[in-house]
Order: structure tokens, then C-alpha cells, then sequence
């Protein structure tokens, strides 16, 4: 495979003797990159829609097609296409669920790999961390006094919330299942854990919703009182008065969404090229500035309303633990509702 751009010359011979002013080759420009690619992404519409825009933009001669549904989905057509690659790049999804997929994803080092610190990529290379997504607990502040919201995981088995709070199924959503993970690494780690996960279902009431999205939306209709929920998802409310949104004190998890190469796709350069874009400075602003994405870029400011990460207890999240494990974890999880 060759990179899509190299500015090394290579090694002079003896019978190469070349003047010392050599220019190295020249980099392509943006408009000769031709060709597809097929971009399979999660994400929500707008910052979906507005990402490949600013790509087709700064790469006019190349065809781009989304493909656009569930983490899940995506990562299951992904598998089933393995002999014959119709897509070329992932992008979104939670890195938990990329890293059970990793045989399925071709490593990549991209350009801007300087400016991503370790906790958002792989090790190896499979996925790249493009931003990354801290759980908050979001109120609603016509139901709950300031001083009884909850700023802690336990604080969410206080009584008075019994049957108030929202909690997706983890077998619905990827980022409830990132929360359950989060809750289990950060009360007691991956046997006592499930401690804690049963005194919290106890406060639920039996009640869980069905989908992560209605999570804050039934919070801000005041359905609820207290919501589990993504920053970004939180973030929407900033200009409503009536809602309101937490760290918890305790331990979250900052799980990015991540961007992966598909292995043996067929559109290879313009999948890398497109990895470089989304982690770049130009495409990260937009994102943050216009749909409250929050960049993962260390030379980056986070957007208004959000912590900085540095700021955040972060509970040591197990990526491969969270992948390998997910099934047992959600059927244990299920045991405990049917329990």
C-alpha cells in the first residue's frame, strides 16, 4: 500500500548521484485526488451531512457516498462484506464497539496522530479517536431543587429519585452500554460492579426507555428528573433555562467516537485522506462550532458550556474489556431487569 502523500525522497545510489538541491516530489494537490468513496457513519444528519460537504469541497474530483445507520448495523455489514469491501471508512460510533470489530479494520497512523493523546486511539492503529463523548447526568430544574441534584453515580440511588430517572437499555443503544461500563469499572471494577448496577435498577423503578435519544428529550419534557445522557445530547438545551447538566463527581468515561479504515476497502488513499480530514484542525472547528461536537485535537479549545477533559475524572475505562465482553455484559445486565 502506498501512502497518499510522501514528501521522503528515496535512499541516492552510487549511479544516482543527484544535485543537492533536489526537490522532494510534490505533493498532490486537492483537486487530483479522483475517484469514490463510500463512507459508512452513525452520525446524527446535520454534522454528518455537513462533514462530507466541507470534504467534497476541499476535494472536488472525489464521489463520495454515505451510507447511514446504527453502529451496530454498520459494523455487522461490515463483517458481511469482509470477502468483498464495499465500504471504505467508519465514521462515528463508539470506540468501545469499533475495538470488537478491530479484525475487520485495516491500522492506520493518520496525519494528525501527533495532536490525539493516547486514551483516544488505538494502540495498534485500528480506530482513531474524532471526539470524544463524557456522560453527564441532565435535569430538569422545574422538578429538582439545585441542591438535590445528583453529582455522583450513588447519588442516583438516592431514594427521592426513585422511578425519576432516565436510563436506556444497553441493549439499544452504544452509549448506554458505554454507561453501564463506566458504572461498573467505577464502582468496584468488573466483578463487585454489578453491585452497584443492581442498586441503581432498583431506583429505576423498572422503568427504562427504549432509546437513548429519548433519554433527554423525556428529562426536558419533564417525564423524568434526572437523565443519564451524552455531553453532546445535553448540550442542545444550553439556551433552555428549565434544563440543566452535570459531571458526576465520582468517574465518567470520555469514550470518543472513532474513524476506522476498513480492511481491503476498495477506495484506499481517499479513505485515508478522508481520516486525516476529520481529524484535522479545519474540520474539527466546523464541527465543534456548528453541532457541539467536542474535538478530541489537544491544541483545540472545547466549545462553550463544556469541561475541559483535564478537568473531568475519568474513570479508567477498558476498552478490549468493554468490546470482548459486551454480550455477557448485557445479558447480566438483562438478568438483573428479569431478577
Amino acid at each position: 500500500d502506498t501512502a497518499p502523500e510522501t514528501t521522503a525522497a528515496a535512499p541516492k545510489t552510487e549511479t544516482e548521484a543527484a544535485p543537492a538541491t533536489e526537490a522532494a516530489p510534490a505533493e498532490k494537490a486537492p483537486e487530483d485526488y479522483t475517484g469514490k468513496l463510500v463512507v459508512y457513519s452513525p452520525h446524527d444528519a446535520d454534522p454528518l451531512n455537513a462533514g462530507v460537504a466541507q470534504f467534497e469541497a476541499k476535494y472536488p474530483n472525489i464521489d463520495v457516498e454515505v451510507i447511514a445507520a446504527g453502529t451496530g448495523e454498520l459494523c455487522q455489514r461490515i463483517v458481511a462484506e469482509a470477502a468483498n469491501p464495499q465500504g471504505d471508512v467508519l465514521w462515528g460510533g463508539g470506540a468501545d464497539t469499533l475495538a470488537a470489530y478491530n479484525d475487520y479494520f485495516q491500522p492506520y497512523v493518520c496525519a494528525n496522530d501527533e495532536f490525539i493523546g493516547d486514551a483516544y486511539k488505538d494502540a495498534d492503529g485500528y480506530w482513531i479517536g474524532e471526539s470524544p463523548l463524557p456522560m453527564v447526568f441532565i435535569y430538569n430544574k422545574t422538578m429538582l431543587d439545585e441542591a438535590d441534584v445528583p453529582t455522583t453515580w450513588e447519588g442516583l440511588c438516592n431514594e427521592n429519585l426513585k422511578g425519576k430517572i432516565a436510563y436506556c437499555s444497553p441493549s439499544k443503544s452504544g452509549s448506554a452500554y458505554t454507561q453501564l461500563c463506566t458504572m461498573i469499572l467505577g464502582h468496584g471494577g468488573k466483578e463487585a460492579g454489578w453491585d452497584f448496577i443492581k442498586k441503581l435498577y432498583d431506583n429505576l423503578d423498572g422503568k427504562i426507555v427504549d432509546s437513548s435519544g429519548k433519554c433527554h428529550k423525556m428529562v426536558a419534557d419533564g417525564e423524568f428528573y434526572v437523565g443519564i445522557t451524552i455531553e453532546k445530547s445535553a448540550i442542545k438545551y444550553a439556551d433552555d433555562p428549565s434544563v440543566g447538566f452535570v459531571y458526576p463527581k465520582d468517574g465518567t468515561s470520555a469514550v470518543p467516537d472513532g474513524v476506522a479504515l476498513v480492511k481491503g476497502c476498495p477506495n484506499e488513499e481517499n479513505a485515508k485522506l478522508f481520516i486525516d480530514f476529520v481529524t484535522s484542525k479545519e474540520c474539527q472547528t466546523e464541527q465543534s462550532q456548528n453541532w457541539g461536537r467536542r474535538p478530541v485535537r489537544s491544541d483545540m479549545e472545547v466549545g462553550a458550556g463544556m469541561a475541559k477533559l483535564d478537568d473531568l475524572v475519568l474513570v479508567d475505562y477498558d476498552f478490549d474489556w468493554a468490546a470482548n465482553e459486551k454480550e455477557a455484559n448485557i445479558e447480566h445486565f438483562n438478568d438483573i431487569m428479569v431478577d
